[in-house]
């Protein structure tokens, strides 16, 4: 019992790639890295530094689907194979900006199912799989769902995306309440990374004034250089995870220390 798991959704680009990249550097690792579009070289990577990497292709607006895949995996382990094992909910989309009476009901289909669907299915999937584990009993059972500011303070012309990381703090701190009452409970967080330079800036940048009133803010930040690169912030999400008092405050954000 000396693997430590991690599977991770959204790993083939932007904060994903750069969270699985530095985490496979650490000997004794499996990364599993749930993605559409897989990245060809983390497997790789993660060889070059003794640990491995599976790749999933799934589409998580097939949460259903994704979830029975992660359950018949986790079935089909040991379980005393694993000295830690951590669900790690990073996919996201955000849908074009604009007002929602203006948005086009498949796009806020997509950006709910991806963001707040999905996460709450294979947490759901992850803590059912997992409730015999070694690990579970060691305290080494976690989930840590990458949430955002804008979960916790509305934004115009966004209103899908806001709605999914909001639902997706309150699902946390309901599963956290859940958890607890367990002899041997997993510890859940919904962490909010700071403002990070990724192709979601682009397209916030990008945005018509016009239907996305707080465009001028996101150039501003890139302007004034006040984006974390991914590597920057993959590091800081990273970091939390490590911590001795993780799932303490089941909402928390890294910039609050």
């Amino acid at each position: 019992m000396t693997e430590h798991l991690m599977l991770l959704t959204g790993a083939s680009r932007g904060l994903g790639l750069a969270m699985a990249r530095q985490w496979v550097q650490t000997p004794g690792r499996l990364l599993i890295a749930l993605a559409r579009h897989p990245d060809a070289g983390l497997a790789d990577w993660a060889q070059q530094h003794g640990s491995r990497c599976l790749s999933w292709v799934l589409d998580l607006a097939d949460a259903p689907a994704a979830a029975r895949v992660l359950s018949d995996w986790l079935a089909a382990q040991p379980t005393d194979v694993f000295a830690s094992a951590t669900l790690l909910n990073n996919a996201g989309v955000l849908s074009p900006l604009g007002p929602i009476g203006a948005s086009r009901a498949a796009e806020l289909s997509n950006a709910l199912r991806v963001g707040l669907e999905a996460p709450m299915l294979l947490t759901a999937a992850f803590l059912r799989g997992t409730g015999d584990w070694s690990a579970r009993r060691a305290g080494t059972v976690k989930v840590l769902n990458v949430s955002s500011g804008l979960g916790r303070r509305a934004m115009a012309g966004s209103a899908a995306y806001c709605a999914a990381k909001a639902g997706m703090d309150h699902y946390t701190r309901a599963v956290a309440l859940e958890e607890a009452q367990h002899p041997h409970p997993a510890r859940i967080v919904s962490l909010a990374p700071g403002v990070i330079d990724t192709d979601m800036q682009v397209q916030l940048r990008a945005g018509d004034p016009a239907v996305f009133p707080d465009r001028l803010r996101f150039v501003q930040l890139k302007d004034a250089g006040l984006l974390d690169s991914t590597e920057a912030a993959a590091t800081k999400v990273l970091a939390w995870l490590d911590r001795a008092d993780f799932g303490a405050q089941p909402v928390a954000d890294v910039r609050e220390g």
